[in-house]
């Protein structure tokens, strides 16, 4: 053994490399989460259901009516919806009613709106400037 390295070296060294590990996984789980997260928000029409839910809870007959689509591809949409935890149910009878689940959700489409404004009016700036 060199006079530099003795056990407790090796200990702390593989120690350190086992949390850098756990480390790791645990940034690609998270990573992984939120782009399931994400993946919910990917569609139009599931955003414009979140703003629908925003201003009140609906079942899926209003929603059908507000989004003008047929009633399955209303319910397919919820269900991704729910399954990535945007939305939740509540049951009144034979009536299932959607919520927002977290009006940060709301706030967060609203920031990235915000930031597309910004660029396409930076772009829209250099369009000018070039005619």
């Amino acid at each position: 053994m060199s006079q530099y390295y003795d056990g407790n070296t090796y200990i702390r060294t593989c120690a350190y490399r086992k949390v850098e590990m756990v480390n790791q996984t645990l940034k690609q789980e998270i990573m992984q989460l939120e782009a399931d997260f994400c993946s919910g928000l990917s569609d139009p029409t599931r955003i414009f259901i979140l703003y629908a839910l925003n201003e009140k809870p609906l079942n899926v007959t209003e929603l059908t009516g507000e989004l003008g689509i047929p009633q399955p591809t209303t319910s397919r949409h919820l269900k991704v919806l729910r399954e990535r935890g945007l939305v939740y149910t509540e049951r009144q009878g034979t009536v299932i009613t959607y919520h927002l689940t977290d009006q940060r959700v709301i706030q967060a489409l609203d920031l990235l709106r915000s930031t597309m404004r910004d660029r396409l009016t930076q772009k829209a700036n250099i369009v000018s400037e070039l005619s």
